[in-house]
């Protein structure tokens, strides 16, 4: 049996892929969580074979579950399921350890037939995607895209300064380079170009 552990922040999505997966012989859903943190506890306790989670969720996303996962050396493979067809958001997730990444708007049995490879020690990655995502490379550093993703949502350099214990000039500087690479003309625009790249 393939031991199947859900988080999804949609509950008719959840719900779906509940059952759908139960409706196979070698998958048991063992649980499932509306949230990153409420995923990581369940991943704890019940110690599935293989996580499927979607990236944006409150508490924690999917990316950051597999990180956490990849870091504590859990012996738990991930497959993400998501609506972003964005080679950036693949490209993190497999230098996460991701094992799989299909899109919501894939035939449904390609996710039992994904679980199943990649609990072989396979990898089923949406094969369009994964063109893509070797075309063009992430150019941002990890506190670029950290200091980025704060401007975007509103933050003043200030307050990213005292989030991120850095000097208001360091966050200047991770902004403007931030800019710079991505040949934007403001933090706004260049926040924009960072998340249709799937690069925050």
């Amino acid at each position: 049996m393939i031991r199947v552990l859900l988080a999804e922040d949609q509950a008719m999505v959840r719900g779906a892929l509940f059952a759908l997966l139960n409706l196979e012989s070698d998958i048991e859903v063992l649980g499932s969580a509306a949230d990153g943190e409420a995923a990581w506890r369940e991943l704890q306790r019940l110690k599935p074979d293989v996580l499927v989670t979607d990236i944006e969720m409150p508490g924690l996303t999917g990316l950051e579950l597999a990180q956490r996962i990849q870091r504590h050396e859990l012996p738990i493979k991930v497959i993400i399921v998501t609506t972003f067809a964005r080679p950036g958001f693949l490209r993190r997730a497999l230098d996460a350890g991701v094992s799989g990444y299909l899109l919501k708007d894939a035939p449904a049995e390609n996710l039992a037939e994904a679980l199943r490879m990649v609990h072989r020690g396979g990898r089923a990655i949406d094969p369009q995607l994964a063109l893509e995502a070797w075309s063009e490379a992430d150019p941002l550093n990890d506190r670029e895209r950290q200091v980025l993703r704060l401007a975007g949502e509103g933050q003043s350099a200030n307050d990213i300064a005292s989030q991120l214990n850095l000097s208001h000039g360091t966050v200047r500087n991770y902004l403007s380079e931030a800019i710079g690479k991505l040949g934007a003309t403001n933090r706004i625009e260049a926040y924009r170009l960072a998340r249709q790249k799937g690069w925050l």
